[in-house]
């Protein structure tokens, strides 16, 4: 009798991979909303440059500009879970065209020089339905252009906020320089209306792959599936108040830097130069970050970029001269960049891809919430104490705080994920 297997002789079937939904039209698509984001992400940088002579113009504390800036940060957040759920009904061309018309003219409304119309112009105009409208809309639609890439994609685009703050803030600080305030804001809003619109109108119409094999697999887990071993609203509850705690300290070197330094001496034109030299490292380290995300998952990359930037805010403490806030800056800058991309590539990793429309905005709101907070405490604490320790004090140990929630939960995915060997 023959030792033959069975199945000697049989034409061996190979089953092919299933295909990436990655072309290049993706990359297209991400190089575009790159493009726009380094325009639209100029608008709230005008404050922050002009923050002292804000405060002098209106004869208000530095807690008022800080407040417009903050509310930028919340009205983004918490406009973004119904402009994430409109854009999957009417398209994101279409609110992304209505959120840059509101940029403009909350840009406009906050040039008429008085504190209420600097709050509403911040607050409503360009954080509630202008950022709202362009900003989280724009990651949901990139995330579902990518499956192989995504961690890699999502860097790249939210590297606009950092391209951003290499190019404006010195060219805000010369034009505040030569015309003012009021005069760079309305000279901004011209300029985001007349470009950003364009763009958008004629390149946003495309839809990402949703069908085929390929399409079906980078679609996620199915609905109602265990996150992390927990339920799935749970888990979310997790993840989004993490955010929160590492985005307190987050907002405070990119609101306050340049009035810090002004504080310890250095000129305004310095301090600008600084944020854009921040900015600049981010936009760079974010791509690193990127690709560690497509390596590592999310939730490793968001812990170690939370840990890198809270020893960069234990530096902001201590440093009182130009040498100490440029090696802060230089820290700072290249360690942060990795944080709300990785979250954004855990949630698309952990739920489905029809719910990202409103779970990821969720997130953006709970960071956005403590951007807000970190900015307006920054101002506020200043007022109080004269000084920014005590702010950059509180930051460190909101920070901490981040790092532990983390830390617990990359564990315990470390944990769901033996299970099936070792239980």
């Amino acid at each position: 009798m023959s030792s033959r297997p069975a199945t000697a002789g049989r034409p061996t079937v190979s089953v092919p991979p299933v295909a990436t939904i990655e072309t290049r039209t993706s990359w297209v698509v991400a190089t575009i909303v790159l493009a726009l984001l380094s325009f639209t992400y100029g608008a709230p940088l005008i404050v922050v440059v002009a923050l002292k002579p804000i405060a002098e113009t209106l004869d208000v504390p530095r807690a008022i500009p800080s407040l417009a800036a903050a509310l930028v940060w919340f009205g983004t957040g918490s406009g973004g879970i119904a402009m994430g759920l409109f854009a999957d009904r009417i398209g994101v061309r279409w609110t992304v065209l209505g959120g840059t018309v509101m940029m403009g003219a909350g840009l406009l409304l906050s040039a008429l020089g008085s504190t209420w119309s600097l709050l509403v112009g911040h607050g409503l105009l360009i954080g509630l339905l202008g950022s709202a409208g362009i900003y989280p809309p724009l990651l949901i639609y990139v995330s579902r252009w990518f499956d192989k890439r995504r961690g890699t994609a999502l860097a790249l685009i939210s590297s606009g906020q950092y391209i951003a703050g290499v190019v404006w803030p010195s060219l805000f600080q010369i034009s505040i320089n030569l015309v003012g305030w009021q005069r760079t804001m309305v000279g901004f809003a011209v300029i985001v209306v007349v470009i950003v619109v364009p763009i958008a109108l004629w390149c946003l119409r495309l839809s990402p792959p949703s069908t085929g094999a390929a399409a079906t697999a980078a679609a996620g887990p199915p609905s109602g599936t265990p996150v992390l071993g927990l339920r799935p609203n749970t888990a979310m509850l997790l993840l989004a108040l993490a955010p929160f705690f590492c985005c307190i300290p987050m907002a405070m070197p990119t609101a306050h830097l340049v009035a810090l330094c002004t504080d310890d001496g250095i000129s305004a034109e310095q301090g600008a130069l600084m944020l854009s030299m921040l900015l600049g490292l981010a936009f760079a380290s974010r791509q690193f970050w990127g690709w560690i995300a497509d390596n590592l998952g999310g939730l490793r990359t968001v812990l170690l970029s939370s840990i890198a930037q809270t020893v960069s805010i234990l530096i902001y403490v201590f440093a009182h001269n130009e040498v100490g806030l440029y090696a802060a800056s230089a820290v700072y800058g290249l360690g942060f960049a990795g944080i709300i991309p990785a979250y954004v590539l855990a949630i698309r990793d952990l739920y489905p891809s029809r719910e990202a429309s409103w779970r990821i905005p969720i997130m953006l709101l709970s960071g956005m919430t403590g951007m807000a907070l970190g900015s307006w405490l920054g101002g506020a604490m200043f007022d109080r104490f004269g000084h920014y320790g005590p702010a950059f004090e509180l930051a460190f140990v909101c920070n901490l705080i981040n790092v532990v929630m983390v830390g617990a939960l990359v564990l315990r995915q470390q944990q769901v994920r033996m299970r099936p060997v070792f239980g």
